[in-house]
């Protein structure tokens, strides 16, 4: 039986040349990059490399990169580095209730510190407006964080808006562009954003490595002390065969995003059209056109997505009931919740995302093997 993976939301598969040029740096250029012998600079000269590569990719500069082990450790670093670096200036910090866990748990923590944050409403499609955010400000404001793209219904969010607005006052802005890049055109040099968080493992290259954009001029602190690697703000030994592999996963992606972008947008319209179709009683969760171009996020009513989730499951189709960083949680979806959904609605809802091996007739199986499961589930009611 064929196996359909449609949860590159989660994370994608490594790409051939990405496999190759990773088991290349394991077998031949393993040195430490602080070492100053050959092998050591050979694996700095490597990482340098890659460093240019994501830099590249969304229109930054090398020395604004430095890499980290995943899109939590960068949110990490940038939500907490710059609060308390910048706390002399103010104690307030603004986000929105629909952000990743990543995000929300640096502020609560930051709440335990003393900071006075502001968790901002979203609208009924679980996008943060420009005008909440001017609205919610302070004199004590000095970090806003929101996410361009949200990873569980897909919705984009106006980063570029925002950022103007937040230039203007001198306050710093991050944005968590773990679910935006590689999906979507990105070129940091026509934006006003401060700080920038990337994932590898979400552009067809290896878990476990990351990275955080820092614009020229903006000071943070680390969050973890030991050796001076990656300008002192993420001490530890680098991940060389990881960090290569994020490098030319960077690379291939930002070659393709945009081709890549229309034909995944051509899927996602056309397979949310059969379902709409061919399934009674299911509506879209999101913005229905300002969204990813490989997401869907879909509620059927008097069906526990979950349920729905684990059926397909058994036939070889691989979709989620929401964020992976939430799997195993009864709790309904704190961004449904938060976009106006009650908490039953919440629970019937799935997610289905579309990634570069993806095709017509996937989707054809899965309409079809969906509507026989939900039609099943349904008549036992």
């Amino acid at each position: 039986m064929k196996s359909i993976y449609l949860d590159y939301g989660a994370t994608a598969p490594v790409r051939k040349e990405v496999q190759e040029i990773v088991m290349h740096c394991l077998q031949h250029e393993f040195a430490n990059g602080g070492s100053l012998h050959d092998p050591g600079q050979a694996a700095r000269d490597r990482i340098e490399w890659a460093r240019s590569q994501v830099a590249t990719s969304i229109g930054a500069d090398a020395r604004e990169i430095i890499f980290t082990s995943g899109g939590t450790e960068a949110n990490n670093l940038a939500v907490l580095g710059a609060a308390r670096k910048h706390r002399h200036r103010g104690n307030h910090i603004i986000t929105s209730q629909v952000e990743h866990p990543a995000i929300l748990e640096c502020c609560r923590a930051l709440e335990k510190e003393g900071f006075d944050i502001t968790y901002l409403p979203v609208n009924r499609y679980g996008q943060v407006e420009t005008e909440k955010v001017k609205e919610a400000i302070t004199p004590n404001t000095i970090l806003v964080s929101v996410m361009a793209a949200n990873n569980e219904v897909g919705s984009l969010n106006p980063i570029a808006t925002i950022g103007e607005l937040l230039r203007e006052k001198g306050i710093l802005f991050h944005v968590d562009a773990i679910q935006w890049v590689g999906k979507l055109p990105l070129d940091l040099s026509l934006l006003s954003i401060d700080l920038l968080s990337i994932a590898s493992h979400k552009i067809y290259g290896p878990k476990g490595v990351g990275a955080l954009y820092i614009r020229k001029g903006v000071r943070i602190e680390p969050i973890m002390y030991g050796g001076g690697q990656e300008r002192g703000l993420r001490p530890s030994t680098q991940n060389v065969p990881g960090i290569v592999g994020f490098g030319l996963a960077a690379e291939l992606i930002s070659q393709e995003v945009t081709t890549e972008a229309a034909r995944l947008t051509q899927l996602r319209d056309t397979l949310w059209k059969r379902i709409s179709s061919e399934i009674k009683d299911v509506c879209l969760n999101g913005h229905p056109t300002d969204r990813l171009p490989n997401n869907i996020n879909v509620s059927f009513d008097r069906v526990e997505g979950q349920a729905v989730m684990l059926e397909l499951n058994r036939h070889n189709i691989f979709i989620s009931s929401g964020s992976a960083c939430s799997a195993g949680k009864h709790a309904p979806s704190h961004v449904l919740i938060a976009m106006g959904h009650k908490a039953e609605d919440a629970h019937q809802s799935l997610r289905i995302t579309l990634g570069r091996e993806t095709t017509r007739e996937d989707l054809d199986l899965l309409v079809g093997r969906l509507h026989e499961v939900i039609t099943y589930m349904r008549s036992l009611i």
